[in-house]
């Protein structure tokens, strides 16, 4: 093989595939994004840069930033390399490549946050975005209020000029532009939350009310939060995805694989203005919270559906579970008949519709997504994905038969040990507590459900709590498989 390239600014000429064609030395910032990850160089990232491409939104591009430690090794992987990212593209049947450049900078990780606060508060930047996990919302799971107990947010009260959360920087940054008579600018999350511009006003407005309301007053009345609907499966970075930019000359030690399917669906309410996306493929919409439901219900309780399993078994993959005839079968029985029925049609889109296309995209074998990456974080993820979905079907005396699978499977996940013997390590923020309730559950299936801080009042539902118990009892005395292959047996009717 030739020498590779490493990639940068000035090597950019020498790249056979896809760059930027602008000059990126005259960017301008206009937007601050709060946790780079895979997701958001593979998704907004690309939107921005394909405008760029255009030779539009040239004053719009983004500054990184990170407030946790760890964040300062993506920070200097990419400083490294200009902030340029190759993005590869897996399609089933080809496999392309290109390099982004809207990202300019990366700002340092400090405690107290104070180069991330006085760069939001330059009235040039416009929006500030954000992909911190859906868990990283400081909301309480069962009220689904905010959460101003929590120590991080007591702390940001306590301390509001040197905050240890993204929040608290942006009541900081806000407070700061108030002062100096700027206008403010829009906070946009990408993550995914049903409602997540709404979560995020609450969690921002809450915690600015602690220790300044005046200010949480100004930020409820000026700045703008809209929800929207983000979708592209970018795994995590390993061995294997850096060896494929060096397949195309490149060395990228920050390169993002990503699947051959984008979907951004947003509320066209920007305070401060905002790039135009929709020119380079992006939808505003009134109907977000349409889209997120079909999307959240659909794909990303799916994954539940299946990486717990997935994980017990020892499938290591989504694309693994999805070429396993029982997990497969099991999450079509699942996904046709208890949780299409609590979707609605969006435009262009009916919910078999995208039961058939989540089906394809999972089962994509390029794409290499972890059954762990997909399982992580399950007490969030159930919560926010799963549990709703059940609710409905209760409410409506609709069959919840593979739904209380579903949550069985998620307990026997976390006993620790998946079938083999071997090891599950932890997984969760609160690990310790799922797996011992887990290994309760194993003789006495209820204490699983006693959780109420995941389950709430679920634990009085008797169709699912009988299920529930029914269908663990099965999973500890004949295995996942035998569980799984008894349910995609039941008609309709007697799964009802």
């Amino acid at each position: 093989m030739d020498e590779l390239i490493s990639l940068s600014n000035a090597t950019l000429d020498q790249l056979n595939l896809e760059h930027p064609q602008y000059d990126r030395t005259a960017l301008t910032p206009g937007i601050v994004h709060i946790g780079v990850g895979n997701f958001h160089r593979a998704h907004q990232a690309w939107y921005l840069h394909r405008l760029m491409q255009a030779g539009e939104a040239h004053d719009w591009a983004i500054i990184g930033a990170g407030v946790r430690p760890y964040d300062a090794v993506m920070r200097e992987k990419l400083l490294a390399q200009d902030c340029l990212t190759t993005l590869v593209e897996l399609d089933p049947d080809n496999v392309s490549a290109e390099v982004v450049g809207s990202m300019i900078d990366y700002l340092p990780i400090e405690e107290g946050n104070a180069p991330l606060i006085a760069q939001m508060a330059d009235p040039a930047i416009r929006i500030v975005a954000m992909t911190v996990t859906e868990s990283g919302y400081y909301i309480d799971p069962v009220t689904k209020g905010f959460d101003a107990a929590h120590p991080d947010l007591q702390h940001d009260a306590a301390h509001p000029d040197t905050p240890g959360t993204a929040f608290g920087a942006l009541v900081a940054a806000l407070k700061l532009r108030r002062a100096a008579g700027h206008a403010p600018f829009t906070v946009l999350s990408c993550d995914n939350l049903q409602g997540n511009g709404d979560i995020l006003r609450q969690t921002v407005v809450s915690l600015a009310r602690l220790s300044d309301p005046e200010l949480a007053d100004w930020i409820d009345a000026h700045v703008t939060f809209p929800n929207s609907m983000v979708d592209c499966i970018a795994p995590a970075t390993g061995p294997k995805e850096l060896a494929l930019a060096h397949d195309f000359g490149i060395k990228d030690t920050a390169v993002v694989t990503h699947e051959a399917f984008r979907q951004w669906v947003i509320e066209d309410k920007f305070c401060a203005g905002r790039p135009a996306w929709d020119t380079v493929g992006a939808t505003f919409s009134d109907e977000v919270h349409a889209f997120e439901t079909m999307k959240i219900r659909i794909l990303n309780a799916g994954h539940q559906v299946i990486a717990n399993v997935g994980e017990t078994l020892s499938v290591k993959t989504i694309a693994g579970c999805m070429a396993h005839p029982a997990i497969r079968a099991f999450f079509g029985k699942v996904e046709r008949e208890e949780i299409a029925p609590t979707v609605a049609p969006v435009p262009g889109k009916t919910p078999a519709a995208y039961v058939d296309l989540i089906e394809a995209r999972f089962s994509n074998p390029r794409i290499v997504d972890t059954t762990r990456r997909v399982a992580f974080d399950g007490s969030a993820r159930h919560t926010g994905f799963v549990l709703p979905i059940l609710r409905d079907q209760l409410a409506a005396e609709r069959s919840v038969s593979g739904l209380a699978l579903v949550e069985a499977l998620w307990a026997r996940m976390c006993a620790g040990t998946r079938e083999d013997g071997s090891e599950i390590e932890a997984n969760d923020p609160i690990w310790n507590e799922l797996q011992t309730a887990a290994l309760s559950a194993k003789t006495q299936p209820t204490t699983w459900l006693d959780q109420s801080n995941i389950y709430g009042d679920l634990y009085n539902a008797e169709p699912f709590r009988d299920a529930f118990c029914y269908w663990l009892a099965i999973i500890w005395d004949q295995g996942c498989i035998a569980a799984m292959n008894e349910y995609i047996a039941l008609d309709h009717q007697k799964s009802a």
